[in-house]
């Protein structure tokens, strides 16, 4: 599913498989679940199965993905990536660094945000805005509460790994489009409040809803600065 927000050139690998393959983690990643409950070592092997087949797409062999600062993944040398999880649904991007310079993804259940989230994560002109298109795939509603949600996450996943500073999300403006003939899919832009020296102010990301989830990506080219 998220490879059709991606372009050609970043390589993704997806599942919807609660458990990862038997002996999937490097001891290294083991022992930072080794106290966990069974749900987080599952999600956190499988969605780092998914970055190993998204390296095995790109040339790269298998290497563990440790995180770093806040949780940011650590990359081979050269590699840019994001991952994220959600019951039912774990996804990993990667991309060389001489052809993106950061990416971000996100997937959430295409389902309400709870009771006064919105307000707590949004602003009054992304309130005010009246969503694009009408309902998603065999007429089950969009809710846009929930895919503003994901679409923020994707650019905190863009922005922090560059800059180590950290984003509100009232920080970010979100406005959707939808795409031809009101289908669950379409682009977003993002503009910050926040600047930060060689950044844009402005992001593309693109979004998706299928499947009973919601998915957002953003692909910043190597070449965009502010």
């Amino acid at each position: 599913m998220i490879e059709r927000l991606l372009p050609a050139y970043v390589a993704s690998a997806d599942t919807y498989e609660t458990d990862a393959p038997a002996g999937s983690l490097y001891p290294e990643e083991a022992r930072l679940v080794a106290t966990s409950v069974d749900r987080r070592k599952h999600e956190f092997a499988a969605v780092r199965a998914c970055a190993r087949r998204a390296m095995a797409v790109l040339g790269l062999p298998p290497a563990p993905v440790l995180p770093g600062h806040r949780g940011v993944p650590l990359w081979p040398d050269g590699i840019v990536g994001s991952m994220t999880h959600c019951d039912g649904y774990r996804a990993a991007v990667l991309a060389r660094a001489s052809e993106v310079r950061a990416v971000g993804i996100d997937a959430e259940p295409n389902e309400p945000l709870p009771p006064d989230v919105l307000e707590a994560i949004s602003l009054p002109s992304e309130r005010s805005r009246r969503p694009p298109g009408p309902d998603g795939p065999d007429g089950a509603a969009v809710h846009w509460d929930r895919l503003l949600f994901s679409a923020k996450e994707s650019v905190f996943k863009t922005w922090f790994p560059l800059t180590r500073i950290e984003l509100d999300f009232h920080e970010a403006d979100i406005s959707f489009r939808a795409g031809p003939d009101g289908a669950a899919e379409g682009t977003f832009t993002a503009q910050l409040s926040r600047t930060a020296p060689g950044m844009p102010r402005s992001y593309e990301g693109r979004w998706l809803i299928d499947n009973g989830f919601a998915v957002t990506a953003i692909v910043l080219p190597a070449s965009a600065s502010a």
